[in-house]
């Protein structure tokens, strides 16, 4: 019975340890991705010395060679150069919008969930109302009110994000206000204040920093569609959604540029999937913050 009892235990220890071996394999694939991703969109253009908008009718629709690495455009500017300089937009364009989502859903949504209430119903009633419209099509009734620009594509986003991030906030808030170590402060006589900022707070970090994460994915789609829709960012100006949207009317002469504008897209997305995995099995393994 003791023998069995080992190697049970040894099993478990095996298959606990090769969980940990994976997931330290999908976190070093993960940070791997976004650290190439990153030092391409931050030191590309000094790598060619190439004005991104430098127009070359010449050198039009060249496939990739040792001049130009990723080929050129329809206008003949340098493709290589052009995915970089659109990814740093891509990417502040979802920095910003995480940062507007986060600052309405985090105190809403805390708020909301520890108070309860006609505040909570209220609150609920209004994000069930945006839940019934698809975010990008929120997105795009914003864009469509102020026009498409740098600043009016990270608006929409995080205008469209926020109920999203808010249920999940309020999810867990409900799951943790009625704790035991929760009522131990309410019966010491901790306001309601406190007991938001030193207990909940601090238990909700994990699935802050994992949600956010998250949402960094989705708003990088989101702003590749808003851009091949022709509604993110205007030309001569470049990001990842606008250089795919080029891409589509030489799809059949020119399939290299689709390819060039799709893959940095699937890779920085299947990334940060990887890294949000990784750190929803680490922080929060049992799954008690949704």
């Amino acid at each position: 019975m003791t023998a069995a009892f080992l190697d049970t235990s040894s099993a478990a220890s095996t298959q606990a340890g090769e969980r940990t071996r994976r997931l330290s394999l999908k976190l070093l694939v993960g940070v791997t991705l976004l650290t190439l991703l990153g030092l391409y969109v931050v030191f590309g253009p000094l790598l060619t010395g190439i004005d991104p908008d430098a127009v070359n009718l010449d050198a039009r629709l060249q496939s990739p060679s040792s001049e130009h690495w990723l080929g050129t455009d329809d206008l003949g500017r340098d493709l290589f150069t052009r995915m970089a300089v659109g990814g740093r937009l891509t990417c502040l364009i979802a920095l910003g919008t995480v940062a507007i989502a986060s600052a309405i859903a985090v105190p809403l949504g805390m708020l909301t969930g520890f108070l309860g209430g006609w505040v909570d119903l209220a609150a609920t009633r209004v994000v069930d109302l945006f839940f019934a419209i698809p975010t990008l099509l929120v997105a795009i009734g914003i864009v469509g009110v102020f026009g498409p620009s740098f600043s009016t594509t990270i608006l929409a986003l995080g205008l469209a994000f926020w109920p999203f991030y808010t249920r999940l906030v309020r999810s867990a808030v409900v799951g943790l206000r009625d704790l035991t170590y929760v009522d131990a402060a309410r019966v010491i006589g901790a306001g309601r204040w406190r007991i938001i900022r030193k207990e909940i707070v601090p238990a909700m970090l994990p699935m802050f920093l994992v949600q956010t994460t998250v949402l960094l994915g989705f708003a990088i789609l989101d702003e590749a569609g808003l851009g091949f829709l022709g509604l993110g960012v205007q030309p001569p100006t470049s990001s990842w959604g606008s250089l795919l949207a080029q891409s589509r009317a030489f799809i059949l002469t020119f399939p290299w540029m689709g390819i060039v504008a799709g893959i940095p897209i699937v890779l920085i997305v299947l990334g940060i999937n990887m890294v949000a995995d990784e750190l929803r099995d680490r922080l929060d393994p049992h799954g008690e913050l949704g």
